[in-house]
């Protein structure tokens, strides 16, 4: 029985703890379900949509460009060309920055992640998954 298109892919931030006016690096886990995959990032061809991250920047936290983990190059039934995926877990790092003047105590940044989750016939339609990174200003 296959799962359904929500549970193929799943996010999981852990916090980051970071003095005003600081910078740490926070993690974002993808688990892929077993019997799929997720197209990388960057993408190989130029239709397929790559996991991809956006943050909304929010009371004195930002986030500077994501780092996406190597890939791996399969070959699926559906494209005569191998191209890169992720398969099982991936994990996609992100630094964030807190201005001096943030506000101490506990935050949220929030995410949006955009994947498209395929088995190795066919792909589902693209979803956005929302998950926050809790950040605790020192």
């Amino acid at each position: 029985m296959k799962p359904p298109p929500s549970d193929l892919v799943r996010a999981e931030a852990q916090g980051v703890e970071i003095a005003a006016g600081g910078s740490a690096e926070a993690s974002v886990r993808l688990t892929i379900a077993e019997g799929y995959h997720i197209t990388a990032n960057p993408a190989t061809l130029s239709y397929q949509i790559p996991t991809q991250v956006s943050v909304e920047p929010g009371e004195g936290i930002s986030a500077g460009q994501p780092v996406y983990p190597p890939s791996l190059v399969r070959k699926f039934a559906f494209e005569p060309q191998p191209f890169a995926v992720y398969e099982k877990e991936a994990v996609i790092k992100l630094p964030v920055r807190v201005e001096s003047s943030a506000a101490k105590g506990a935050h949220q940044l929030r995410l949006k992640l955009r994947v498209q989750a395929c088995d190795d016939q066919s792909c589902y339609p693209p979803r956005n998954i929302n998950t926050s990174i809790p950040v605790t200003i020192k």
